[in-house]
């Protein structure tokens, strides 16, 4: 069953007593650990999330980023008690929660599909959870009028989702979080309904609203931009393995292996098999690229390069690698060159010649078909052994 299907009291029926019991008022964020957590399905070979290491801290917005598969949702329902931890625990503000059922949690879910009740009015909608859990009724009109205005809801508090966009729809369900006022927010792609333009909008509204609230906030997407530009620091999973967790920036800068190099950035970064070639030197296409020497030397010989676009720069000497111009992406400040290396020969497994991309100045009057060289700083160059996958470059 999707999280979207699920009743919203199996995740918001705590009870308002109990909602006092688990925290002070004026206690509204905590910590999350996953300590060592773990699911395998039923029937599974393999666990969806292995051995899961990673400390959330209070007030962070964490993101959970990686592929379809990857496991970041499952980790998000483990937490939120939507499944089962078959092994290791997780805590809440050091409370063990493993074993708990979701409404005693003290979180609030917000669904990628909103899952607001079409009969009620948003107001109705935002207070539900507060309703059920016993709260009077006007202290649940004080907190829905509250956070309608946090959101920009108020003129739209006596409408039903139908006559809702989908943005308005999304904040309506950041609201019935909201009012809720719980120790974490657990967010599941909820900005994957909307256009391209009002997820960007949007975002920058949640990042905002995480901040100025300070609520411990788990978020997962598929979008790795959509982690970068939100997150305090975002965690890169992959076959159900947590694969580094950092800044934004950290992540970018330093990648701990191929995968995240790969995955982190747009347009992605450049990954070029090498062989290491002595006097700290690989070589692609018989082109010798000037690489750090401790990573050379720690290298078995085959490498993978890792070149950012923007690391790249045009040669005016006719030394560098050379690339042939395929398409080139007028930008206006900027431009993205697609070009294919001269001399590469195909990749045995798809037949495809490898392509390369690089960010030059806007305007540059590239024709499709010339030949650029394209010279780049040692220090700008990721080594990465290519059987293990590591990080080899400082």
């Amino acid at each position: 069953m999707r999280m979207g299907a699920l009743p919203l009291d199996a995740v918001d029926g705590t009870t308002y007593r109990d909602l006092h019991e688990l925290r002070g008022e004026d206690d509204h964020v905590a910590s999350v650990t996953f300590d060592h957590a773990e699911r395998i399905y039923p029937g599974a070979s393999e666990p969806a999330v292995k051995d899961l290491e990673l400390e959330i801290g209070d007030g962070e917005f964490m993101v959970l980023v990686g592929p379809s598969g990857c496991g970041k949702s499952t980790s998000l329902r483990m937490l939120a008690g939507l499944e089962e931890v078959t092994s290791g625990s997780i805590r809440i503000d050091d409370r063990d929660v493993t074993g708990l059922p979701p409404k005693d949690r003290d979180i609030a879910m917000v669904f990628q599909n909103y899952a607001l009740y079409p009969h009620m009015t948003v107001a109705d909608n935002m207070a539900f959870a507060l309703r059920m859990a016993g709260m009077p009724k006007a202290e649940r009109a004080e907190r829905v009028k509250q956070a309608a205005e946090i959101l920009d809801l108020t003129d739209l508090l006596d409408r039903k989702p139908k006559a809702l966009s989908g943005g308005q729809r999304q904040r309506v369900a950041m609201g019935r979080a909201i009012v809720r006022n719980p120790q974490v927010f657990c967010m599941d792609e909820p900005l994957s309904n909307l256009d391209a333009k009002l997820r960007v909008a949007t975002r920058t509204q949640i990042a905002a609203l995480q901040q100025r609230l300070g609520t411990t906030t788990v978020y997962v997407t598929h979008d790795q931009v959509e982690a970068m530009t939100m997150g305090d620091r975002v965690a890169v999973m992959n076959e159900g393995r947590l694969l580094q967790v950092d800044t934004p920036l950290a992540l970018y800068d330093k990648p701990a292996n191929l995968f995240v190099a790969g995955f982190i950035g747009s347009p992605a970064m450049n990954l070029l098999e090498a062989t290491t070639a002595g006097d700290g030197a690989a070589n692609v296409d018989g082109y010798a690229f000037a690489i750090d020497r401790q990573a050379a030397a720690a290298s078995t010989g085959k490498v993978t390069l890792g070149i950012r676009p923007e690391s790249w720069r045009i040669s005016d000497d006719g030394e560098g690698y050379p690339v042939k111009v395929a398409v080139v992406e007028e930008l206006g400040a900027d431009s993205y060159l697609y070009g294919t290396p001269q001399d590469a020969s195909p990749d045995l497994e798809g037949g495809m010649i490898r392509q390369v991309i690089a960010r030059v100045p806007g305007r540059g009057g590239l024709d499709r078909g010339t030949t650029v060289h394209l010279a780049v700083d040692p220090e700008h160059v990721h080594v990465f052994d290519t059987v293990t996958g590591d990080r080899l470059s400082p």
